[in-house]
């Protein structure tokens, strides 16, 4: 076995607010130095060697995800203009090719032959990807008239994408050509035009651009610059194309700006103007034969309310008539309108929840009323997706489950059928009636009650068990489904998602209590669910592994520096384990956007005490024996810093855990590109998390 990498302490003293702190890893941030690159290859040599015995296993889950597939297989097809449009991927090949069929009228095309007449490719990643390590496609976005295409590509893995147009009746390519785009470009409804971002030195999206068809990208015109650092810039195009949109948002506070669909060229006009605290976001819809502005913000109403504006009051942020109150029990998410409904997403008791609202000639917003639509399973995902069409007569929504395939329906608002018009394909004789689904509520040390998702084969005896977690940025680990997962269950592992504080399953409270100065709620919530869970009798300290990445990374090794005895293993993907160090370097990508949830501690001595006394890196601790970690990361990805692993992982080591490092070479944030070398990935990870189990050589059920 190659012997573990010993990294080098060298003296690295940074002081604020009168704390002198040495950071002896630190070398390890410099990405150009030959030095870091071999210390990596060095620990990427080590962690192979490690589970140099676990290949056969690995080849094992590979093939079992990929027989599981439909590899050769076709998306529901959106309408969009005068056709049908949808995505093909084929057996053997990495990604996949976007397509095209002309639509007559709002019935999808057949697709179970495979064969859809009148079809042509818009898109084929697997050419474009083709001389590359590294491939993902940023934007895409067809003209309304359906002639020309534009689409946006990185080949490296730092989110930065060359921007592209194809005439779509030609076949090829523009002239035009913009490099260093940020995701998310966009036609203006007349299809003229293009808008997109681009990004600062810190990778914040922070200007948008106007860029005529048929142009050079040095004439592109600067439609509008964000000088707060805390503010990131999108643009799109309201459903009703009678707006293009700019939104600003930092953390906590939001802007619109309009542009008059008619006046491509003209000037953004504010819809409300920015207010610290307030966030707000906007549809336009027609009620009762008047246009009207549909703002769903948070100003005196946590979980946020709806009401309709005049569009001659655009700048007045007292303006408008009440169409959905607040509600304390009730997270109002979003809103879309359409020519004869508005459809609201939202959340209840911990669930997400959809719902429509008819609209008619007469209709006014004070009278307009919600009807929820209802599902059977106790824990589902459900939103709307694939709604393009301002007249669409059905709207589609996307449904999973921890039991249930991604499914695609569409609903007639009217009667509130459901009609099936696609599920996931899952091979390799799946039979969902031999998994069971369940929500524990575990007690937090303070009280509060924390939602735990569960899934498990019927048949399956308590023990082993995958505990995830993330709770950062109200963003929710909602129930769905995983092909990859089934690896697990089928050898008697339960997976569980412990819904901490942080993210938004609960309600804007819930994201409120577990950010800033309540950070560490996250942290304590985690393992009182892990203690739960052991409590139960659903698993043991020595069968309990915990997986998190990102900020779900930070969420891990907080945890592990909590309570190492609760765990057998904790994988860590892209963490965020040395966010002390760098919440306080403005200079780095994303770092200022992120003071609004984590809190500002350069300039706070207060913040800055909280945040070291939780900080993973800063937090390793001598003097307890660690589990078994995996730490997995990407050179070059630009919202978690390689080195914060590095770093962390080096720390580790020094204090004797035993500790492996990961790191993709040619990769970003998301990790690997294509979806063959995902599953590879997903194998090596999951083999090394059934080894800690002890699950290596159980035997496949089912």
């Amino acid at each position: 076995m190659t012997v573990a990498p010993r990294a080098s302490r060298r003296d690295h003293v940074r002081t604020h607010h009168g704390d002198s702190v040495n950071d002896p890893y630190h070398w390890l941030s410099d990405k150009d130095d030959p030095e870091v690159l071999d210390y990596l290859n060095h620990e990427n040599a080590f962690a192979d060697s490690s589970v140099e015995h676990l290949a056969p296993l690995r080849q094992r889950l590979f093939d079992e995800i990929k027989a599981h597939t439909q590899e050769t297989d076709l998306s529901v097809p959106v309408r969009e203009g005068d056709w049908w449009y949808y995505s093909r991927t084929f057996e053997g090949k990495q990604y996949a090719s976007h397509m095209r069929a002309p639509a007559d009228d709002w019935t999808p095309p057949d697709t179970s032959s495979g064969h859809v007449d009148g079809e042509e490719v818009v898109l084929d990643d697997n050419a474009a990807a083709d001389g590359h390590e590294f491939y993902r496609l940023g934007s895409f976005d067809v003209s309304r008239d359906g002639t020309r295409m534009l689409y946006a590509t990185d080949t490296v893995g730092d989110e930065r994408y060359t921007l592209r147009i194809r005439d779509l009746a030609a076949g090829h390519d523009l002239a035009d050509e913009v490099p260093g785009t940020f995701s998310g470009a966009v036609f203006s409804p007349d299809g003229r035009w293009v808008f997109y971002t681009t990004v600062d030195d810190a990778w914040r999206p922070d200007t948008v651009w106007r860029h005529r068809v048929g142009t050079t990208a040095d004439q592109d015109q600067r439609v509008y610059h964000e000088p707060d650092d805390r503010f990131w810039a999108g643009v799109g195009v309201m459903r009703s194309g009678r707006y293009i949109v700019i939104a600003l948002g930092s953390n906590v506070t939001s802007e619109w700006l309009l542009i008059d669909a008619d006046e491509p060229d003209g000037e953004p006009k504010t819809v409300w103007p920015r207010s610290e605290g307030v966030e707000y976001e906007v549809e336009h819809a027609i009620i009762g034969g008047r246009s009207t502005l549909l703002v769903l913000h948070n100003r005196d109403a946590m979980n946020f309310e709806l009401v309709a504006v005049d569009p001659e009051s655009l700048g007045d942020s007292r303006a408008g008539v009440t169409v959905l109150a607040h509600d304390s029990e009730i997270r109002l998410e979003s809103v879309e309108a359409f020519r004869d409904r508005l459809a609201v997403e939202y959340r209840e008791g911990g669930m997400t929840r959809i719902g429509t609202i008819e609209l008619d000639d007469d209709s006014t917003p004070e009278d307009l009323t919600l009807s929820p639509v209802e599902f059977d399973e106790p824990l589902y995902t459900v939103g709307f997706g694939g709604n393009p069409e301002w007249a669409q007569p059905t709207l589609r929504l996307s449904y999973t489950s921890l039991v249930t395939p991604g499914t695609v329906y569409a609903l007639d608002p009217v009667t509130s059928e459901l009609t099936l018009l696609k599920q996931q394909p899952v091979l390799g004789g799946f039979d969902p009636d031999q998994y069971v689904q369940s929500r524990e509520w575990a007690t937090a040390r303070d009280g509060a009650r924390v939602p735990v998702s569960i899934v498990r084969r019927r048949d399956a005896a308590s023990g082993p068990l995958l505990l995830y977690g993330y709770g950062s940025y109200e963003h929710s680990m909602d129930p769905g489904f995983s092909i990859a997962r089934l690896t697990l269950l089928d050898r008697g592992v339960t997976f569980a998602i412990a819904h901490v504080r942080g993210g938004g399953e609960l309600g804007r409270s819930w994201y409120e209590n577990g950010k800033l100065m309540n950070k560490k709620n996250s942290f304590t919530d985690f393992v009182d669910c892990a203690e739960h869970l052991i409590a139960a009798g659903l698993t043991t300290p020595q069968q309990l592994v915990a997986e998190g990445g990102s900020a779900g990374g930070l969420l891990m090794g907080a945890a592990l520096n909590l309570a190492p005895e609760l765990f057998a293993g904790v994988h860590a993907a892209v963490p965020f384990v040395d966010a002390l160090t760098t919440i306080l370097n403005p200079e780095l990508p994303l770092t200022v956007i992120e003071w609004d949830e984590w809190g500002d501690p350069l300039h706070d001595p207060d913040v800055y005490a909280y945040m070291k006394s939780y900080s993973p890196y800063e937090n390793v601790r001598d003097d307890v024996a660690y589990p078994r970690i995996l730490a997995t990361t990407s050179l070059n990805d630009t919202r978690v810093f390689y080195a914060e692993p590095a770093k962390w992982v080096a720390r580790l080591r020094e204090a004797g855990a035993p500790v492996l490092l990961r790191t993709e070479m040619h990769a970003g944030h998301g990790g690997v590109s294509g979806r063959y070398s995902g599953w590879r990935e997903r194998a090596w990870e999951l083999a090394w998390i059934l080894d800690v189990l002890g699950c290596a050589d159980a035997k496949v059920v089912g």
